[in-house]
Parts: structure tokens; sequence; C-alpha cells
């Protein structure tokens, strides 16, 4: 499962927005992982999702995979809208 999220925090995905992500994304047993500007990042590492250098009004694919891939999608996308 995927899906888009156009960032819309000033500061795009910076420490404490990609601290709540990571958090979301252990929950869940499925592979989490974003993608913005050609890179892409296991959701469950902080480094890994900072690395990605997203800014605001870029654009994120996040994708799910594994048994509980639905819940783990929409857990990300609560948390992302909410937050950025």
């Amino acid at each position: 499962m995927t899906f888009e999220y156009v960032i819309k925090d000033s500061l795009g995905i910076h420490a404490r927005p990609a601290g709540l992500l990571v958090a979301e994304a252990k929950k869940y047993q499925s592979a989490v992982t974003l993608e913005a500007k050609g890179k892409k990042a296991d959701a469950k590492r902080i480094f890994a999702v900072m690395s990605l250098g997203v800014k605001c009004g870029d654009t994120v694919v996040v994708s799910c995979e594994g048994a509980d891939a639905e819940a783990a999608c929409a857990g990300m996308k609560a948390v992302i809208e909410s937050n950025l």
C-alpha cells in the first residue's frame, strides 16, 4: 500500500516530526518506507528519515508492505497529516 503527501510544515521533516514518524512506524511489523526527491528511507530509522532532507512543498511517498500494511499506512497517514 502507498500514499503520497505534500509537506505543509514550513520546516519540512525536522527532528520532532521525524521522531513521531519513526515511533509510529515501529508499532507495525510491516516494512514502512519513505521516498522523496529520488531517495528512499526506512521509516523505522530516524537518521534515514532525516537524511531525506524533506522540505516544505516536497512530496513524500509512504509505502507499507507486510501483514499489517493497511493499519501501518493508516497510522502513518494520521501522523503525517496532523504533524506535517
